[in-house]
């Protein structure tokens, strides 16, 4: 049974103590050359990955600070993906941040995602999520990931990484703990099926 959105509360501290302070900001227009390296998994639509098969990760309209954070945690290893670990590798601070500005300046999509799970069952256990993610999984909180829209196989793999640990995050590590499988099949459905979504980056 879901029982872990009887402690919106506590969620919602913990979110406010890690936001901190939003980072600098990055160039877009310089961001956008920087991204040709990101361009051949990331704005190609329906890519997915080799092994396990997910798709590639929206990033158009993500919030800028989360995209900066999550460069530095492939290359931190705070996430574990061995291409995403060597292409971030070398990028410095400011690369990420001019990366992150530009991404976030796609604009959102109304159009909905094939979704294979239960939306509906999602929206009843996502209480939890909405104090980072907001109701609708566009949330405002710049360090936290915008999930509306997202892939549901690749919200369902991130899920799963941190309930194992291969995604080293210690409010999400807490979060996921209790769910089952069908409770997170039911949450990635609902996020994914959100409007006003993310996309794939395309050439502008």
């Amino acid at each position: 049974m879901f029982r872990f959105a009887q402690r919106p509360l506590v969620i919602l501290i913990a979110c406010g103590a890690l936001a901190g302070t939003a980072q600098a900001a990055g160039d877009p227009a310089t961001g956008k050359a920087k991204f040709e390296t990101c361009s051949g998994c990331h704005a190609i639509p329906g890519l997915t990955n080799a092994y396990p098969s997910y798709h590639v990760p929206r990033l158009g309209g993500q919030h800028p600070d989360y995209t900066a954070a999550a460069i530095k945690a492939y290359q931190s290893g705070e996430r574990s993906h061995p291409t995403m670990r060597a292409n971030a590798g070398p990028l410095t601070e400011q690369d990420a941040r001019d990366i992150a500005a530009y991404v976030a300046g796609f604009k959102t999509s109304s159009e909905l995602n094939p979704i294979r799970g239960n939306p509906a069952a999602g929206k009843a256990k996502s209480t939890t999520c909405a104090a980072c993610h907001g109701l609708d999984g566009n949330g405002s909180i710049p360090l936290y990931p915008r999930l509306a829209g997202q892939h549901e196989d690749y919200l369902l793999r991130s899920l799963h990484d941190y309930k194992s640990g291969a995604r080293r995050n210690v409010v999400m590590k807490g979060i996921v703990a209790p769910l089952s499988e069908q409770d997170m099949s039911d949450l990635a459905a609902y996020f994914a099926s959100q409007p006003k979504g993310l996309v794939v980056v395309g050439k502008d």
